[in-house]
């Protein structure tokens, strides 16, 4: 506008001579588009001028001049009021956080507003911060910016809570800011905000997220808490014994479009994305089509039915007059009219066609007859809404297709495929096979034998005397009779105990689990309990070994030294000799940990860089090492065992661009190490407060997925895995109901490995000189070598392999020219000829084994061309009843509470334990 006004002047001096207030007065007039035309430009040049910055103008001013309007509304929307009247004729949420990410508000948004009762609501968001430019651009789409309001103030005033009209609120979400240096600050302002708004609004219902279990009971009060290491710790422990938890809680708590990959031409991809769509509903039994028939029925019988007809996966059960939740109670739990059931399924029944076709399913069931519980139809949904049961095949009289498989003892007459015993409608106890895990318990009730004193087993099972922090669950777990000195629980330092100074020199039987994390905070008590937990059979347990790089205090000692085979190490991932002398090359599963040093970065997503270099590093010198790592962001995920030239991680990546494009939650979901379990970011677990908003169990079924609590008569989480002895079963819904017949378990999801057939990288090439020149006769190196004679050096640089062969057959040639030099030179020419043969893994593996050797370890359990890289793992969360088990299948079971089936005796060695191990143990447990 200053250089029209300039322009003008200047260019009218050989015309009308104006003055610099005419100028400024043309230039308004006529940019108004008044245009009075006391004043026009008299010669060409200003003329052309005055076109130009017409055209300018109009281009320029109406995006100025709304920015401004935009800027001016947002100004007024942030220091302004939600109004009262929309207060109370409209439902609102307030979100209130310390600071608000793009990635926060995206995942906040899209989970909330997945569920269509909750379209009409609004989200008023309370923040101490100004936007930045990214929130600014998303709340300015359409979609958000007529249903969220951004409200710049804070939670300890109320005056800013009146201005959110906090008392009118349907609920308050009060979420910690992770990403700060000292977490410890971030819970006290999160504690702060969450005692402010119960003062102001009592009965606004509270859901709010802690980072550190020692502050969670300062907020007791909320309706809903999830404490982050409380929840990420017992993920990461049960992925050590049931592969991929962390991807099926993630799964579970996610609400998904159920069309992920559905036009994929791989068939795992389809059935992953299918059966990713699952999730966890709750009806009152009496009101529901799927269960209502099995009122006064065994638990396991209206599981296994209920799956049969409807493909729904009925895993626990609440009474009326009780709030706690029951996974799986067993076969003597009796439904009752008034229970809520909680099941696995694409779609809620209100949803279901099975709902709107009631009628017409019950005329078609009346004239069904059934011949024997090996003759029962089998019926299969299809993962969409709006379908309908499919019956499928009669298979009672199928012959098995392959005759290799392994049949029980009494599998029937030759041609037949065995029987399964049926389902019982009321169960008896004597007909349940008691499995290993009560002859386990039941040895404890003994004296322990010569064996298991010698082996070391000899423990008790009791509650912990000592927990690091206030508010844990009670957890009955495997205790020593005798709490450990703190000089033995160091791993890699003797004492007056005992001189071992390496995980070698323990002999353990079972192979370890490291966890790599920088303190020893509260939170990893978590880890310790669910893998010492009294259902594990004591022979299975894993010796623990925590590697940090600070020396833990003698709180948490005091805490951990009850536990059997707990030790710790002072060390880190990045140090070779330290994971060496923790015994990684006798792990069976890594856990690193994120570093809360290493959370908050300049960049945002770089927050990630030390974890995934070092996790890279591991992958590449134990390559047959399983790896679970955590993340701070999930969009890092990509790069864990990042292969720069495998084509088949270049196409997932396009796919999850494809996926985040059609506006899918889950876009990360078919990347490799998370289907398979091995990474997990903690911000996966934000939608389970959000989702916890419209299914306020949620919190609850997962904490008893985890272990994190223990309800009496309450069923655990566990995994079997299929042998070949097992393939007589052929389909998942047989599985299902023998487990329901046999040892009462309900099967929730099978997790799958395959093999994959990948690009080989160049760094991945082994190809040793000597096997070749042993396995090539005459014949074919003379055809090779005319061959070699044809082609032209630019086709060698086309083919590495061709240009490799060339420099053999060249070095082949050499060796037979007569050699007149001394065995010196002979054996420098041998030595630089090994150094060349070596592939770069060979050449991790020599480092390896050298260092070991250098620290006196042993390089006899170190295997380093064992790997899994060529194979790819996924879940299938309650699929088909036709599904089909293949070998290395790994089930994951809901097993009913072992103490459900012990008598009430007299008090057991167990109970002694709990009444003399102290002062400030817990009640004895009532068996």
């Amino acid at each position: 506008f200053l250089c029209s006004i300039c322009g003008i002047q200047h260019l009218e001096r050989a015309g009308n001579r104006l003055t610099l207030f005419d100028s400024l007065y043309f230039c308004i007039v006529t940019f108004s588009t008044v245009g009075f035309g006391d004043v026009t430009p008299k010669i060409w040049p200003s003329k052309m001028l005055v076109v130009i910055m017409i055209c300018v103008a109009l281009v320029v001013l109406p995006i100025q001049f709304e920015q401004l309007a935009y800027l001016w509304m947002e100004r007024q929307k942030s220091g302004g009021n939600y109004s009262r009247h929309r207060a109370q004729t409209e439902k609102h949420v307030v979100l209130c956080v310390s600071s608000l990410k793009i990635d926060l508000l995206m995942d906040f948004l899209n989970e909330f507003y997945a569920h269509p009762r909750l379209q009409d609501y609004y989200v008023v968001i309370l923040c101490p911060t100004e936007m930045d430019a990214q929130v600014r651009r998303v709340l300015q789409i359409p979609m958000w910016s007529q249903r969220v309001i951004y409200l710049q103030g804070s939670a300890l005033k109320d005056q800013d809570l009146l201005r959110a009209k906090m008392d009118d609120a349907e609920a308050c979400f009060i979420l910690s800011s992770r990403c700060e240096v000292d977490r410890t600050a971030a819970d006290h302002q999160t504690i702060l905000r969450a005692w402010a708004v119960k003062d102001f609004a009592p009965n606004c219902p509270l859901y709010v997220q802690i980072l550190k279990p020692e502050n969670k009971f300062h907020i007791k009060f909320a309706d809903h808490v999830v404490c982050e290491e409380e929840f990420k710790y017992a993920m990461l422990a049960l992925n050590c014994i049931c592969p991929a938890t962390s991807t099926l809680i993630t799964l579970l708590v996610h609400t998904s479009r159920r069309q992920e990959s559905q036009q994929s031409p791989e068939q795992w991809q389809k059935m992953y994305g299918r059966c990713s769509g699952n999730e966890v509903y709750h009806i009152n039994l009496e009101e529901s089509t799927f269960f209502a028939e099995y009122e006064g029925k065994s638990f396991t019988y209206a599981s296994f039915h209920a799956y049969k007809k409807f493909g729904v996966c009925l895993i626990g059960v609440r009474k009326e007059d009780n709030k706690n939740i029951l996974l799986n109670p067993g076969p003597q739990y009796i439904m009752s009219s008034t229970d809520t059931c909680f099941y696995i399924n694409i779609t809620k029944e209100e949803n279901s066609a099975f709902k709107k076709q009631e009628k017409h399913r019950k005329k078609r069931e009346s004239k069904i007859s059934y011949h024997g519980a090996s003759r029962l139809p089998v019926h299969s949904i299809i993962a969409s809404m709006g379908t309908v049961a499919i019956d499928l095949q009669d298979t009672g009289c199928r012959t098995p297709s392959r005759p290799t498989l392994a049949l029980p003892a009494d599998g029937g007459r030759e041609g037949r495929r065995p029987s399964i015993a049926p389902v019982l409608e009321v169960a008896d106890s004597s007909s349940l096979h008691t499995c290993d895990l009560l002859s386990d318990q039941s040895e404890d009730e003994t004296t322990p034998s010569d064996d298991e004193v010698s082996a070391g087993l000899d423990y008790a099972k009791g509650y912990p005397p000592y927990s690091p922090y206030i508010g844990s669950s009670p957890t009955f777990c495997h205790l020593l009779h005798e709490k450990v000195p703190f000089c033995c629980l160091r791993l890699d330092k003797g004492c007056q105990h005992n001189y071992y100074e390496d995980a070698k020199a323990y002999g353990f039987k079972n192979k370890l689990i490291i966890v790599a994390a920088e303190t020893a905070g509260n939170g990893l008590y978590n880890f310790i309990v669910p893998l010492r937990a009294y259902y594990r059979p004591k022979k299975e347990l894993n010796p623990i070994v925590l590697l940090l790089d600070n020396p833990p205090d003698m709180h948490f000692l005091d805490a951990i030294c009850w536990f059997p085979m707990v030790y710790y190490m002072v060390g880190s991932i990045d140090n070779l000799d330290d994971l060496l002398r923790c015994g990684v090359t006798f792990a069976a599963n890594m856990v690193v940990v994120d570093k809360e040093s290493t959370m908050s970065a300049e960049e945002d997503y770089m927050a990630d860089a030390k974890t995934i270099v070092n996790v890279q590093t591991l992958f590449r010198l134990f390559s047959s090492l399983s790896i679970i790592t955590e993340l701070t962001h999930p969009a890092n995920m990509r790069f864990m065992q990042f292969r720069a030239k495998d084509c088949y991680s270049l196409a997932l990546s396009k796919l999850e661009k494809k996926e985040r494009e059609k506006g899918s939650n889950l876009a990360f979901m078919f990347r490799l190490p998370f289907a398979a379990g091995r990474v997990f970011s903690v911000s996966m677990l934000d939608t389970l407060l959000y989702q916890s908003f419209v299914k306020d169990y949620m919190i609850s079924i997962t904490r008893l997925l985890l272990g994190l609590d223990t309800t009496p008569g309450s069923g655990f989480l566990c995994s079997m895995k299929i042998t070949e002895e097992d393939l007589w079963i052929r389909t998942y819904a047989r599985l299902y109901q023998k487990l329901c017949s046999s040892t009462g378990d309900i099967p929730i999801g099978v997790y799958r490995t395959e093999s994959q057939k990948l690009t080989t990288s160049e760094s991945q090439i082994s190809i040793s000189v000597e096997e070749w020149e042993d396995t090539k006769d005459t014949k074919e190196q003379i055809s090779y070598r005319s061959n070699h004679r044809n082609s032209t050096s630019s086709d060698q640089s086309d083919h590495p392999l061709l240009r490799r062969k060339s420099m053999q057959w060249a070095r082949r040639l050499s060796r037979r020219v007569p050699r007149h030099s001394g065995k010196t030179a002979e054996k420098i020419s041998q030595q630089r000829m090994n150094l060349y043969r070596r592939s770069e893994r060979q050449e991790l593996a020599e480092l390896v084994k050298n260092r070991m050797k250098h620290l006196g370890l042993s390089p006899a359990g170190y295997d380093e061309m064992n790997d899994h890289q060529n194979t790819l793992s996924y879940i299938l969360i309650n699929p088909s009843p036709d599904t089909r088990l293949e070998l290395n299948d790994i089930v994951y079971l809901i097993r009913p509470d072992p103490l459900v089936y012990v008598p009430n005796t007299a008090p057991s060695r167990k109970d002694s334990f709990c009444n003399t191990v102290g002062q400030d143990t817990r009640e004895e447990t009532q068996l």
